[in-house]
């Protein structure tokens, strides 16, 4: 017979399992272990982590829902002061792997010749690695063209890279564009260091 939780230890479950996870958690995986052996509805469970999130709103940290789950990571604005914890710079990502990056998310599924096609320059295997080692990107099939080139489209760890549950959560493709400065391979190792909280 499944156990009772009152409200308080529901919360405090669904807190710790998040925390301690290496990975964000979906409804269903948290259904299907802590809260296996409870008494637990599909509607009480969206209803908690909902009052987590409002507990979390004005904290330097936020519990945020991904495509993967719901995961905790620290505060957007943030990220200046946090960085000093990390006395080695993350990786830089170049122009040219932001621009593929935002070709593939933005008109996936896309193959590499069209992507070369659109930037006007060829892209480099280096790039591609960089994208599919991060787990950013893979290929999702082939064109039905002659010599059937690759079809690469973004991956959930994308999206929960990024904090997106949807592709239709990024930013209007103009605005974008106009963010892709001199600096942005700076502010992106930015974003690297502040990560998600473990």
């Amino acid at each position: 017979m499944a156990r009772k939780l009152n409200d308080v230890q529901l919360l405090q479950l669904l807190e710790a399992a998040i925390f301690a996870a290496d990975k964000p958690l979906s409804r269903a995986e948290l259904q299907a272990t802590v809260l296996v052996d409870f008494a637990v509805s599909s509607r009480k469970l969206s209803q908690s982590l909902t009052q987590l999130q409002q507990d979390y709103s004005a904290r330097g940290i936020q519990l945020v829902e991904t495509a993967s789950g719901f995961r905790f990571h620290t505060r957007p604005e943030l990220s200046d002061a946090l960085a000093q914890l990390w006395p080695e710079r993350s990786p830089r990502y170049s122009r040219a792997v932001l621009e593929t990056l935002a070709l593939i998310a933005y008109r996936q599924p896309i193959t590499r010749g069209e992507i070369e096609e659109i930037r006007g320059v060829s892209v480099s295997t280096q790039i591609i690695r960089t994208l599919t080692e991060r787990g950013w990107v893979k290929v999702v099939g082939q064109k039905e063209v002659p010599g059937r080139p690759a079809l690469y489209a973004t991956t959930a760890t994308f999206l929960d890279y990024f904090g997106l549950t949807h592709l239709n959560e990024l930013p209007p493709l103009a605005e974008f564009q106009a963010l892709l400065t001199d600096e942005t391979a700076e502010s992106l190792s930015t974003v690297e260091m502040t990560g998600e909280l473990h």
